[in-house]
């Protein structure tokens, strides 16, 4: 394959690696733009390399070439990709087959590093060795590196001038292993909390990238230090965890928590190490860290499976402040994943999630009920029984519903109340609430309720319900029922009893009672339209199986 054949490919992918380069400078770590910016340059690196095999760039002060072709030009020295490299000594850059995507992304971010911002004096070339990459290499200007080191050139020739030839300094230093017993160990010094503050200092001032090593030395200074000494690592890994959150980087402070949830190798007091390091899960789960996650929920950029692996990490002292930010999140999907938190952790205190049940903000109060529905724990009935005659109409329903997945002392007196509130959708919940329920005290207070005093003068919509949750039930007994109040008549208020036998010729056809047929055939040609259209959708359904309306 010629360079022609791959010349339009790879100035597309340099382009790629400088719109990456720019992204990448734009938004912070746990943005999703990006994370997307570095997996789209991957998947067009990746789709190159595997068609067209390594790419191989050599760089010129205002070009990049591919071969003898040039696959990119630029005369701006503000905005220039070749010099940016050419500048720091770079000559040759090859991406071999097998690149990873955690490669790449080092290297994006390696060269999106903003050097003249973060006062840093450190060049790309110093960056790319530091990472040792495997699929990716380059081409150093060696004489361009010695330029500045003037110093250096000076000592090496005075060395090489004045001091002792190779056969005296292999004498010297064999004399001096031979009277120290051995090559000469280096004196580690122990790490201080003053040493440590001063990192946290700097770290205030540098980027995230010596957190993991922070890290590590706060755990090693906590294995090493007494009883009376261990509190101050933890206070600093406090401190830590504040300022990750504080940058927005949940992803550090979630390794921090990850960390103090393991052993701690070494430390000479179990009780007390994990008594100490409850102090940062206490932090972790306080109202102050939670609140400050809640605003980050509500941008929209918090990633899902971070936030989820903190909550993971949390106990029960948690809930309430998560109850707290519940009610003060401006966006549905915060709130969701507020309430799938509580979910997960209310289970372990439910005592103190249905403190969250008198809360003055009714929507605090129906999701509350929501996650009590989730857990499915029967020993919270108790409290929904009580909450059952909120004031507001949407915490009523969602009682009902869980009324309706499980049935415990209280529900049904509840539910039979429920009847007769003055709003029709809490009556007809209640109603449904009883026919998921499918007991037979749930089906005796439905048939007593049709069978009852002021049931006839119901709305239409309001009587079908009971007859169509009826239905569910199934049964000889139910179909006889049925049939018994589809032969119904009366002189007086035709209309209602009219609605009335609409609703169980509605069921029967629900129910597929052939038994029906000979009734209902007469009944479609019924004077009252209503009766009739039911009795022949009744009809329909029974023989060919069509839904009611079809």
């Amino acid at each position: 394959m010629s360079d022609e054949d791959i010349l339009r490919p790879a100035q597309e992918l340099i382009q790629v690696f400088q719109r990456a380069k720019k992204s990448l400078r734009m938004y912070p770590a746990n943005n999703p733009v990006y994370s997307k910016t570095i997996e789209d340059a991957f998947r067009r690196t990746d789709a190159f390399l595997l068609e067209y095999g390594d790419l191989e760039l050599k760089f010129r002060q205002s070009e990049i070439l591919l071969g003898e072709q040039v696959v990119y030009q630029s005369q701006d020295k503000e905005d220039n990709f070749a010099f940016f490299f050419f500048k720091d000594g770079v000559r040759e850059l090859v991406f071999r087959r097998g690149l990873s995507s955690g490669e790449l992304g080092e290297f994006l971010r390696a060269i999106s590093f903003d050097f003249e911002r973060d006062g840093e004096e450190e060049d790309i070339v110093t960056l790319l060795w530091e990472r040792d990459f495997e699929h990716i290499k380059y081409v150093i200007d060696e004489n361009f590196l010695l330029e500045d080191n003037v110093y250096e050139d000076q000592a090496i020739a005075h060395a090489k001038g004045e001091g002792a030839d190779e056969p005296e300094l292999k004498r010297i230093y064999g004399e001096i292993l031979k009277d120290e017993g051995g090559p000469l160990q280096p004196e580690v010094a122990p790490v201080t909390k003053a040493d440590l503050l001063e990192l946290l200092k700097e770290l205030e001032r540098d980027s995230t990238s010596k957190l993991p090593k922070l890290t590590g030395m706060l755990f090693d200074f906590f294995r090493d230090a007494g009883p009376s000494e261990c509190a101050e690592p933890v206070d600093l890994m406090i401190e830590v965890f504040e300022y990750c959150i504080k940058k927005d980087d949940l992803r550090s402070a979630v390794g921090l928590l990850s960390k103090a949830s393991g052993p701690v190798a070494g430390a000479p007091d179990a009780a007390l190490v994990k008594k100490e390091l409850g102090r940062l899960f206490e932090f972790a789960s306080s109202q102050k860290i939670v609140g400050m996650l809640g605003e980050r929920l509500d941008t929209g950029e918090m990633f899902e499976a971070v936030f989820e692996e903190y909550v993971r990490h949390l106990d029960k002292s948690a809930v309430p402040s998560f109850i707290s930010i519940l009610g003060e999140l401006k966006t549905i999907e915060a709130r969701k994943r507020i309430i799938n938190a509580l979910v997960f952790l209310g289970g372990k205190d439910i005592q103190a999630l249905v403190k969250g049940l008198s809360d003055p903000r009714w929507y605090v109060v129906r999701n509350i009920i929501y996650i009590l529905r989730q857990i499915k724990d029967r020993s919270v009935i108790e409290y929904l029984v009580k909450t059952a005659r909120h004031q507001d109409v949407r915490v009523r329903m969602e009682v009902l519903r869980a009324f309706g997945e499980f049935e415990g002392p209280g529900v049904l007196p509840a539910l039979r109340e429920a009847l007769d509130d003055p709003e029709a959708s809490i009556r007809m919940m209640a109603v449904r609430a009883l026919g998921k329920l499918m007991s037979e005290p749930a089906k005796g207070i439905i048939v007593s309720r049709i069978n009852g005093k002021g049931f006839i003068d119901l709305d239409f919509n309001e009587k079908k319900e009971y007859f169509e949750v009826l239905a569910n039930w199934g049964g000889q007994e139910t179909e006889e029922f049925l049939l018994r109040m589809l032969r119904t008549g009366s002189f007086f208020r035709k209309n209602k009893v009219a609605e009335l036998r609409a609703c169980a010729a509605y069921g029967l056809g629900l129910l597929g009672s052939r038994s029906a047929l000979e009734h209902l055939e007469k009944l479609k040609k019924a004077k009252n339209r209503l009766l009739s259209d039911y009795s022949y959708r009744a009809i329909k359904r029974i023989e060919y199986g069509q839904q009611p309306g079809h």
